[in-house]
């Protein structure tokens, strides 16, 4: 069981009392779950007691665990919606949701949309194609290396480069939905269907 922040903040002042000599009193007759425990006066190294104590809760470790439990997206945290994605992801690109799923956040971009387009431009809900398995591209981008596609040295890159472009292209110009995106991205006109049908897959998992 936590124990409550109010009793954390006297066993801490108790302790530094032990160890620095400090003098310190201590007005206990307010209700310590409403209201904060003031000092009535303050001797040796209590001067700067509430800077200490909040340095020691906002450690590395737990402003990390903090940010790791924040929702993020569609009720999860970061960590469940990249394991969320790593479910519909398998052959090479296996183990990319976290990096889709973050990636995506940061850019402004649906990680499902953009998981939905690897989908169906690469087929890695299977066994990924071969322009991703040689090539590290993700999502069809043009380009050179790869014939008239674009190559890029590890497959991280090429997740970023697809979702930079995403993010560039179609979301800073309002194209933001598979159906918006459809006319620009291919020429198949159930592209977006196919995109839609994967987001739903996604979703479900």
């Amino acid at each position: 069981m936590k124990a409550n922040k109010k009793t954390i903040i006297i066993v801490f002042l108790a302790l530094l009392d032990c160890l620095f000599g400090g003098v310190v009193i201590y007005d206990y007759s307010k209700d310590i779950q409403h209201e904060e425990v003031k000092p009535i006066r303050t001797s040796g190294n209590y001067e700067f007691i509430e800077d200490v104590f909040e340095a020691s809760i906002n450690t590395p470790e737990i402003i990390k665990e903090q940010k790791e439990a924040e929702i993020v997206y569609d009720g999860m945290t970061m960590k469940q919606l990249g394991e969320k994605i790593n479910r519909s992801l398998h052959s090479t690109i296996s183990g990319k949701g976290p990096l889709i799923a973050s990636y995506s956040l940061e850019k402004g971009v649906d990680p499902y949309v953009a998981t939905g387009i690897i989908l169906v431009e690469t087929g890695c809900e299977w066994n990924c194609s071969n322009l991703v398995k040689k090539c590290n591209n993700v999502g069809g981008q043009k380009g050179s290396g790869c014939g008239s596609y674009a190559y890029y040295s590890t497959l991280d890159t090429g997740i970023k480069k697809f979702i930079d472009n995403l993010a560039k292209n179609y979301y800073a110009k309002g194209l933001n939905t598979p159906e918006k995106m459809n006319k620009k991205y291919a020429t198949s006109k159930t592209w977006s269907t196919k995109v839609n049908n994967y987001v739903k897959k996604i979703k479900s998992k």
